[in-house]
């Protein structure tokens, strides 16, 4: 394998393709903020704003200022999303609404505790690409709102009837692990270390089964299976995602053998999701094999492929495995071959099992400008190590 080869075809898809897209298409001129439902060919079909859409282009394109260039033109671009966040995104107290109106209005309240997290990311590059106390300020202070909901994300919107079958998500403390890493220049260094190893305690030896070997997205309060719907959902490309976010924290506490653990459950969970007949990573699956209730279950998205790239790369560049390497090349097969669109630049979302494009999309209330970017970076970073190497 041409380490450097796969480097420049990576890099070369982010610069020219993928950000232009969004640059070219996603900024609203008029009212500050950006849309994210944008068609094929890059047109606006729906102006409604999603908050944690806002906050993750936000905070792409304040870390690509800060890690790969200064160019101003990708500050103006994040300024132009925080600015907007700023003013319309929260109630006066940092409670981040779900969606607004192209004007800013609140449309949904803020019960989705991804709006918040995002906007700590968003926040906390942002500050970090300007110096601005008042972008860190932000960050630091819903940051310190996530930690009081932890218990309870969805605070008074949570539509369970309490005490019956109280169940916990694997979301929360899995997107915690990455989220405390990249505001660690902001935090209180006991806090965060608190954080990290609930975090991993939380992924690894709650969710992560290993009489099962697989994790799954929900367990009873006290940490037990549940034989229900939620109880047995496996959401494959959540798990794998997850498992980069732990290699990572483990390369910052000089834990190899976290490292290895990650990426060992990160193969086990490809090799639980891989779709035999079809190629490519099931959406949703259920442990025990029963009918799954997400009628999507069996499609092919997007972030699944990207954030399993990211994994399989970064596992075989720590630990040598080859069967991560193995993995990384099959899955770069199918992504490649299924997602991208030279036509138009940004990348499909949404395929059928068979690997059609399902939706011709590019960005709507679920997919925006993250993961392919993120993914593409991510990927033409360790491949340039590798290369060096």
């Amino acid at each position: 394998m041409d380490f450097s080869e796969l480097a420049s075809l990576y890099k070369k898809e982010l610069f020219d393709n993928v950000l232009p897209f969004w640059l070219n298409n996603s900024l609203d001129l008029e009212n500050g903020g950006y849309f994210s439902c944008l068609d094929r060919e890059g047109r606006v079909y729906d102006t409604d704003k999603f908050i944690w859409l806002q906050a993750r282009q936000v905070w792409l394109f304040s870390m690509l200022y800060n890690k790969v260039e200064k160019k101003q033109e990708w500050l103006d671009c994040a300024l132009h999303g925080g600015e907007f966040l700023k003013k319309y995104g929260h109630d006066g107290n940092y409670n981040w609404y779900f969606s607004l109106t192209k004007e800013g209005k609140p449309l949904v309240e803020p019960y989705n505790i991804f709006s918040y997290t995002f906007a700590t990311m968003a926040f906390g590059q942002l500050a970090k690409a300007t110096g601005n106390d008042e972008y860190a300020d932000i960050a630091r202070k819903t940051w310190d709102i996530i930690l009081t909901k932890v218990e309870n994300p969805k605070g008074k919107w949570n539509k369970a009837f309490p005490g019956t079958r109280d169940l916990k998500s694997f979301a929360l403390p899995m997107i915690l692990c990455n989220l405390a890493l990249e505001i660690e220049f902001l935090l209180d260094k006991e806090v965060l270390q608190k954080t990290i190893d609930a975090c991993i305690d939380e992924v690894m030896n709650v969710f992560y089964r290993p009489e099962l070997g697989l994790i799954v997205e929900n367990v009873t309060a006290d940490g037990q299976l549940s034989d229900t719907f939620e109880g047995r959902l496996v959401n494959p490309g959540h798990a794998i995602e997850a498992m980069w976010f732990i290699m990572d924290l483990g390369v910052r506490l000089e834990r190899p053998e976290l490292v290895k653990k990650a990426n060992d459950i990160a193969l086990k969970m490809i090799e639980f999701g891989w779709d035999d007949k079809f190629g490519g990573i099931f959406y949703f699956k259920d442990r025990l094999g029963h009918p799954t209730q997400q009628l999507e279950h069996d499609q092919k998205l997007w972030w699944v492929h990207l954030e399993t790239l990211i994994s399989t790369l970064k596992g075989y560049k720590l630990t040598g495995s080859k069967e991560s390497l193995e993995w990384f090349e099959k899955v770069h097969k199918y992504t490649w071959e299924s997602f991208t669109d030279e036509a138009n630049g940004e990348w499909f979302g949404y395929l059928n099992r068979q690997g059609e494009v399902l939706l011709s999309l590019k960005g709507g209330k679920w997919k925006g400008c993250f993961h392919v970017p993120r993914g593409l970076y991510q990927c033409w970073q360790l491949l340039e190590e590798l290369s060096a190497k």
